[in-house]
């Protein structure tokens, strides 16, 4: 067992090791180099981490992240207020945008489909995806993951998506099946994005 030169030592050591991918060993290091940073550096790191946690909020329309009420893209007269992007997470939209080929609107559904995890349609942004149908958007891409999960997902919404006037489309399979989407290097995304294929 680790024995650790104070309490205080300790203390962060067993708060930083429960962030994703960070062991005892990783979080030893880096309570280590906070410890000989100046104090303003410490300060402002707190700061910007409180403020994370209570400043940032989540669309009312999209569900993406956001300092507003709404966020920078259904708030932008820039955007193609025609196409809709179906999306996991607002990760996925950081990765689509990082594409730089996509100039549409976005919809986070906040999860996938997952019986196996307790995850049903009602746990997710599905009923405001569907109120947002109100006849202006014609397409909705569908870039869900391509893995069990992503597909059982697509699947149902092509299902309620059926009975609204739209093109329904999902990427192309340009991501390796099994995949997750925020991990698709930028050209093949951005690839799948642009040949994206119609269904129905």
């Amino acid at each position: 067992m680790q024995s650790y030169p104070s309490k205080s030592v300790e203390k962060a050591v067993e708060q930083i090791s429960k962030l994703p991918g960070i062991g005892k060993k990783s979080a030893l290091r880096l309570a280590l180099h906070l410890l000989k940073q100046e104090e303003l550096f410490t300060l402002q790191l707190v700061d910007a981490l409180t403020k994370l946690k209570s400043d940032t909020k989540f669309c009312k329309t999209c569900h993406n992240l956001s300092d507003e009420v709404e966020c920078n893209f259904c708030s932008s007269d820039n955007r193609d207020r025609h196409i809709l992007c179906v999306v996991e997470d607002f990760r996925d939209v950081m990765a689509i945008e990082n594409t730089h080929q996509y100039h549409g609107m976005y919809h986070v559904l906040g999860g996938l489909i997952s019986p196996m995890d307790g995850v049903g349609p009602a746990d997710l942004q599905i009923e405001s995806l569907l109120g947002r149908l109100d006849g202006t958007i014609t397409e909705v891409i569908l870039a869900l993951s391509p893995n069990m999960e992503g597909d059982t997902t697509a699947f149902y919404l092509n299902r309620k998506l059926s009975s609204f006037n739209l093109t329904v489309s999902t990427i192309a399979r340009g991501v390796p099946i099994g995949g997750e989407l925020e991990y698709a290097d930028e050209v093949t995304l951005g690839r799948s994005i642009l040949n994206r294929i119609k269904q129905g």
